[in-house]
């Protein structure tokens, strides 16, 4: 049997090429293009502007890749939504949905899992099982937009796996959600993560992209970096910060440094001091973030008189900081937590 196409996965470009070849006319590719993208339909049967017969044969022809809620946690405390999606594979994933007072903000997943073994990480734990489809990642978006009769206007590629090690699929997915023909979600609303794959913000920097880029840091040099984030002994802090003054003189866009405070570990105020020097002059923001406390390993997040402090000594050198406030704690809203507490209970059943 032939192996159906990912039509999710296609651009209004590329399905109404495909559309044309099977003898129909072009004006069909923009409705069932509205429908996966618009209108969010995860079946065929849904399409009722199309034939039953045109139906049937799309189904016979393409596959819609969508994730299926197995889990969904809602925090009593902010409303944040934690899910756990399964896709058409049986792999899950893990979104998280924020709302704020400019609206809804989703984070989303690029891979199943993740192999950069940052210490602090419940998402790395186990590793990747493979890179999600562009199909997937805009199924994450939909579903929860579906789902909750709601329309997300930030997204973050922030959530288990490191995008820039899926990079075709992530650019592909940022042409299909900020087209005008699809979601169309401002391209100054997404932000996009990585732990540092300098050869990859180098090409980044090539398309002159709009959205904005956050560098997973979490230490002002070497020696901390490299015992908490193995991605360091490759590309060094000074290597990796020269990638990000370089990418920031080519774009004119602000990078957004994150930084998980954990305490004792890259929360002193020589911490503070060493990452004011290393980033004085960019145009960067510093975002301190209350690392999530994992059960499996030892770190414990930085009080809250520490996150100020340090912040205070960041904001008094220059340094435009703020610090992110903490959402869902009651869900296990910290990435990679669900998909493998839900995991082990399966394996015990």
């Amino acid at each position: 049997m032939t192996e159906r196409k990912d039509i999710r996965s296609m651009t209004l470009p590329e399905l109404t090429e495909d559309i044309i070849s099977l003898g129909l006319p072009k004006f069909r590719a923009g409705q069932i293009y509205s429908w996966l993208h618009q209108k969010y339909v995860s079946s065929f049967a849904d399409m009722t502007n199309l034939s039953k017969d045109l139906r049937a044969s799309l189904e016979e022809q393409y596959e819609i890749f969508d994730a299926k809620t197995v889990l969904k946690r809602t925090s009593a405390i902010d409303g944040t939504v934690k899910y756990l999606y399964e896709l058409n594979d049986g792999n899950t994933v893990e979104t998280v949905l924020m709302k704020y007072k400019y609206g809804y903000s989703i984070c989303i997943s690029s891979q199943i899992g993740c192999d950069m073994g940052c210490s602090f990480c419940a998402s790395t734990i186990d590793g990747c099982a493979r890179s999600l489809r562009t199909s997937e990642m805009l199924a994450q978006i939909y579903t929860a937009q579906r789902e909750l009769g709601i329309r997300v206007s930030h997204i973050v590629l922030m959530g288990m796996g490191e995008p820039l090690l899926n990079y075709d699929n992530m650019l592909r997915f940022l042409d299909i959600i900020t087209g005008e023909d699809g979601a169309n979600i401002s391209a100054r609303h997404i932000s996009v993560s990585t732990c540092g794959i300098v050869p990859k913000i180098y090409e980044l920097m090539e398309l002159r992209p709009q959205f904005t880029l956050s560098v997973s840091l979490h230490a002002p040099n070497d020696d901390i970096r490299n015992r908490i984030m193995p991605v360091n002994r490759r590309w060094g802090v000074e290597e990796l910060l020269d990638a990000c003054r370089d990418y920031i003189a080519a774009t004119n866009r602000r990078i957004s440094f994150e930084y998980a405070m954990m305490s004792g570990i890259n929360d002193t105020d020589e911490c503070a001091r060493e990452l004011a020097s290393r980033l004085g002059g960019m145009l960067c923001h510093v975002n301190l973030i209350p690392a999530n406390e994992v059960r499996e390993n030892d770190y414990v997040r930085s009080s809250a008189e520490r996150l100020k402090a340090f912040a205070e000594i960041l904001e008094k050198n220059g340094i435009t900081t703020t610090v992110r406030r903490t959402l869902g704690p009651d869900i296990e809203a910290s990435c990679g937590q669900l998909r493998r507490n839900h995991a082990k209970e399966a394996s015990e059943i």
